[in-house]
């Protein structure tokens, strides 16, 4: 099926990643919890991927803005994208999620679980590699996509 993107009326803030690069030692993921909740800021997602001598830190937070001036501060190495964050509260809406990703052929280059969002709703964050296609197919198939505005406490 072809998917035709669609503006959606209001504003709509995108979720954005921190990837923060990290020498693989011990310490180095409790340094980062501790400055962003010395600060107020929750880590919503997190997700790490570890080589041999590095990792890298997958984080999704309340307040992205205030987040970015203290890793800053902090002097860690980091980059941002924006992602796709879902709801999801039961099996059948994972497997509606990822059937009609595969229907409009838009592949996911990786996912990971939030810890917790308001509400105690469940959500999965997701690398894609269109991220507009894939919202507004996402919301034709009545999948909740999440804003910024929704996980911010």
């Amino acid at each position: 099926m072809n998917y035709d993107t669609k503006q959606k009326k209001g504003p709509f803030t995108p979720i954005r990643q921190f990837s923060i690069y990290a020498e693989n030692k011990v310490g180095r993921l409790n340094e980062v919890v501790n400055v962003l909740s010395a600060n107020q800021i929750h880590i919503m997602a997190l997700s790490s991927v570890d080589s041999t001598d590095s990792t890298i830190i997958r984080i999704i937070v309340d307040y992205f803005e205030q987040a970015i001036a203290l890793l800053e501060e902090n002097n860690f190495a980091f980059d941002t994208i924006e992602v796709v964050a879902v709801e999801i509260n039961t099996e059948e809406n994972l497997k509606r999620v990822t059937s009609c990703l595969v229907e409009a052929e838009i592949n996911i280059h990786y996912i990971y679980p939030f810890l917790m969002r308001p509400h105690g709703k469940s959500g999965l964050v997701l690398r894609l590699e269109d991220n507009e296609l894939a919202i507004d197919v996402l919301r034709q198939h009545q999948v909740n996509v999440l804003s910024q505005e929704d996980i911010a406490r």
